[in-house]
């Protein structure tokens, strides 16, 4: 699979096979979605910055961390289909939008928010 057009046909499409677009409603997919990232959380809660950057190197974590990205990703696209948005135009507008937001001259390094100017 190799895009996001396709990943959303096969969400919605097994999701249609199992009769469960009647459950598929805006706030209960947004709070799966919000369960399933509390679920990538808890796998990276307790590790130093250093274990959470090699993370996917461990073989008992990787995998989970895999899986429940795997998780967030179907519940996002999910959500995003019953409301009609394009995710990649979505996310290209915002990354427009916090690039006027945040300059580089402005963010550069920093991790702080800067104030609207």
């Amino acid at each position: 699979m190799s895009s996001v057009a396709e990943l959303t046909e096969r969400v919605r499409a097994f999701a249609h096979e199992r009769d469960w677009q009647q459950f598929h409603t805006p706030k209960n997919l947004a709070m799966a979605l919000a369960g399933e990232v509390g679920e990538l959380l808890a796998e990276l809660q307790w590790l130093t910055p250093e274990q959470s950057a090699r993370v996917m190197a461990d073989p008992l974590l990787g995998p989970r961390v895999r899986a429940e990205i795997g998780d967030v990703t179907i519940y996002l696209v999910r959500l995003a289909d019953v409301l009609g948005i394009d995710l990649v135009q979505a996310a290209t507008e915002k990354l427009a939008e916090s690039a006027t937001r945040y300059t580089v001259e402005a963010a550069r390094g920093r991790a702080d928010k800067i104030k609207d100017v």
